[in-house]
């Protein structure tokens, strides 16, 4: 059964790019709202289906909450780890993603810029 919970979390193109985020380390919440494009609801429908599968864990500090990847569950099923380094590079959107998030870092922007509008990348 947690097989099939695994597979589930990774059929939807919103987690993918998620987790294609995540591969490059850890995110607060509002910086995964923003380098989606995405509002604060589907995030966190989103989030919580990968949390749930526990491909990915957080952590709550202080107003944020962060994410990444669970290595304990990817080691458990390796296939995870392919699918992030061999076929999400494929994919048009996580390229954008990842654009976006190289911006992102560079810009020197936090999350509490985000919460304020301060906004550093093209959408």
């Amino acid at each position: 059964m947690e097989l099939i919970q695994v597979m589930k979390a990774l059929a939807d193109e919103t987690r993918i790019r998620i987790l294609n985020l995540l591969r490059e380390g850890e995110l607060c919440v509002c910086e995964l709202e923003h380098l989606l494009d995405i509002n604060q609801s589907n995030a966190s429908r989103h989030l919580n289906k990968l949390t749930t599968s526990e491909i990915v864990v957080y952590e709550k500090r202080a107003l944020y909450v962060y994410y990444k990847i669970n290595q304990t569950k990817i080691n458990q099923y390796p296939f995870i780890n392919d699918l992030m380094y061999t076929e999400f590079n494929k994919l048009k959107k996580c390229e954008q993603d990842t654009k976006r998030l190289n911006e992102y870092k560079a810009s020197g922007i936090s999350c509490e810029d985000l919460k304020q509008g301060k906004l550093c990348t093209s959408n």
